[in-house]
């Protein structure tokens, strides 16, 4: 089984580039957004939760994703591996991932990063709350304090899986075709 971390900072097109990674490799794309998105719209106790820390910029508990994390590892059936999307955010979750993998004697394959600069963040964020009528996306203080949790939480991930051989860097500038180009280049290799 393949696990595939998708990793990059807000707005770098990891939900665009997900469709054709899971269509060409068969995998189960797990998006922690979505997931917690579906909690929200259910009105779930955890969804009521997570709407109140996302609406103001910040993340969800470990425990609280990790625990959706597992159940879908657990639960998809018919797939080569795992693109997880949002997940994991921090060195924390990270070292919880290997646990977890490891309970079955797996392991992260690779670290897939889109990285784009930080003044594109903003422009494709607020274009996206645009088409996707994202309300947490509007607001330009939520945007800016997502860009610096990514910077202070988030971008520490990258050394983490230097260190294992498992960080792959992509250049996230570009059209949608040469992205993704660029993705199965690196996706091709595993």
């Amino acid at each position: 089984m393949k696990y595939y971390i998708l990793f990059g900072p807000p707005g770098a097109g990891k939900g665009t580039q997900a469709g054709a990674m899971v269509e060409r490799y068969n995998l189960c794309h797990l998006s922690t957004g979505e997931l917690l998105r579906s909690e929200i719209a259910a009105g779930s106790p955890l969804g009521l939760q997570a709407k109140a820390l996302i609406e103001a910029g910040n993340l969800v508990p470990d425990e609280v994703v990790e625990g959706m994390i597992e159940a879908r590892f657990k639960s998809v059936e018919g797939v080569n591996g795992f693109l997880l999307d949002g997940f994991p955010r921090t060195i924390a979750q990270a070292e919880a991932l290997d646990k977890m993998l490891a309970k079955t004697g797996e392991e992260v394959t690779a670290c897939v990063s889109l990285m784009i600069p930080d003044s594109l963040i903003s422009e494709r964020i607020a274009h996206r709350a645009q088409i996707e009528g994202r309300a947490d996306d509007a607001k330009p203080e939520v945007v800016e304090n997502r860009i610096r949790t990514y910077h202070d939480k988030t971008e520490p991930l990258i050394q983490f899986y230097k260190a294992e051989g498992k960080y792959c860097e992509i250049d996230g500038v570009g059209t949608i075709e040469e992205v993704k180009e660029r993705i199965f280049g690196v996706m091709d290799r595993f």
